[in-house]
């Protein structure tokens, strides 16, 4: 398995971001530490598993909906402006200057009722 490094995720997130046109968060401390955990978890299941959700012990079929962008980023950044982990932003959330907030999680995970 291939590994990566936390300067070729933040290519990642950057490309991401351009090509859906979003934007990514401009607090570098938490974008590192979003950038971090994304790395360390490419290196422990070899795909991007978003790094505020709980894996599957890295089973890709069950992981499949929380690899990122996750399946929920599209719906959380037009109802919330961000998405739950706080990485991606839309451009009207960016520009607006509001701080990223907890947002209700939408993944139904059946190991936690």
């Amino acid at each position: 398995m291939s590994s990566r490094t936390v300067e070729e995720t933040r290519t990642f997130v950057e490309m991401t971001a351009r090509h859906q046109g979003w934007r990514i968060n401009d607090d570098e401390r938490f974008l590192d530490g979003l950038i971090a955990g994304l790395t360390k978890n490419f290196n422990r299941y070899g795909y991007y598993q978003c790094p505020c959700r709980v894996s599957w012990d890295g089973d890709r079929d069950k992981d499949h909906d929380i690899i990122c962008p996750c399946d929920y980023c599209e719906d959380d950044l037009e109802e919330y402006g961000h998405c739950l982990c706080g990485l991606f932003l839309s451009s009207e959330f960016a520009a607006s200057g509001k701080p990223v907030r907890q947002i209700p999680e939408r993944r139904d995970d059946a190991r936690f009722p």
